[in-house]
């Protein structure tokens, strides 16, 4: 049965525009356009779950290394009807961005727009004095740069994304697709988010404070892949887990598991459970779990207590809100 979100087939789409800017990055306007532009049928959805406009400062835009220009887009003022602005990165970072762009973004910030920055779009939202005092983060080869040209903000240059309310920034690249995801996952629920990621063939979930560069070394024989684990860990969620189990069950001693789980994933073997958790207990709720006693057993986060405090520091809602957001609207059928 798609999943759909109650939200979004109630209300107009959220307005998200993207500047496109002189040399910026390729790949980071894809997942953009990718995370919020598409038809999502998978959703039960006729259209995007968000309405996607690029914008250019200038008629003909030349991307990163030139590989391509841009043109026939709308100018910068279409960022005056943004709910979301959105800000790639481009390799000349230390080449301040032009006077009408940077308006552009204070502008939009300064009315109440949610602003993304990914990869080094963060430079940008520097430069229009949209972080000072603020934590933000970008790609950790840029960072000494970023310091030394905006001392007066808080950069936090080993975490995927930081999430300062009304201004969210992406480390990397990759990042970006992370921050989206949490995004999409914030204003539509877990259950739309992972739709979303399962088209991507990408992980649903990953915590913004896990470490941007992951070591990738070379795979020895036999296999050290956590995949077979994770798999196995996801159907047993409900069970009282510990490190100690899936460090048996992976046959390793819980020092090894835990160095794994750094390497491969950025991230600890029991913060990842907990993410896992909280991720199933949204998909209760969103499913229209009411009991919070059989939500909290079913993803094993043991007590109504804990799932409370759990989902507060996760999405900010308590399972109240959270269900008057994300479930099941007046009428329609619960899904088991």
């Amino acid at each position: 049965m798609p999943q759909r979100s109650s939200q979004a087939a109630t209300t107009a789409p959220h307005r998200v525009t993207v500047i496109v800017d002189e040399g910026t990055n390729p790949f980071e306007v894809g997942v953009a356009t990718e995370l919020f532009g598409l038809p999502r049928p998978e959703l039960g959805l006729e259209g995007p779950l968000y309405r996607v406009t690029l914008c250019t400062p200038t008629r003909a835009v030349r991307m990163n290394h030139g590989f391509f220009t841009m043109t026939g887009l709308p100018g910068l003022e279409a960022v005056d009807e943004a709910d979301t602005l959105v800000v790639p990165g481009r390799p000349d970072n230390v080449v301040p961005r032009g006077a009408d762009v940077l308006d552009a973004i204070g502008r939009a910030h300064a009315r109440g727009a949610r602003v993304l920055s990914l990869c080094t779009g963060t430079f940008a939202l520097a430069e229009a004095g949209l972080l000072d005092g603020r934590r933000a983060t970008t790609h950790w080869m840029w960072a000494d740069a970023f310091r030394e040209l905006h001392p007066r903000v808080l950069l936090e240059p080993d975490v995927l994304f930081v999430d300062e309310g009304d201004i969210l920034t992406a480390a990397g690249s990759a990042a970006a697709l992370d921050l989206g995801l949490y995004v999409i996952r914030r204003d539509h629920g877990a259950e739309v988010a992972n739709a979303v990621s399962r088209r991507l063939v990408f992980a649903a979930h990953r915590d913004g404070g896990q470490r941007q560069f992951v070591e990738r070394p070379l795979p020895e024989v036999p296999d050290e892949s956590l995949a077979p684990l994770l798999a196995w860990a996801r159907e047993h969620l409900s069970e009282p887990l510990t490190v100690t189990d899936l460090a048996e069950r992976a046959a390793l001693s819980p020092a090894t598991l835990h160095r794994r789980f750094r390497a491969q994933l950025g991230t600890t073997p029991l913060a990842w459970l907990t993410g896992e958790r909280v991720a199933l207990a949204c998909r209760l709720i969103e499913r229209g779990e009411e009991r919070l006693d059989v939500v909290a057993a079913r993803s094993g986060l043991g007590t109504a207590a804990n799932l409370r405090a759990r989902l507060r520091r996760e999405t900010g809602l308590s399972p109240s809100a959270y269900r008057r957001r994300f479930g099941p609207a007046a009428g329609e059928p619960v899904v088991p």
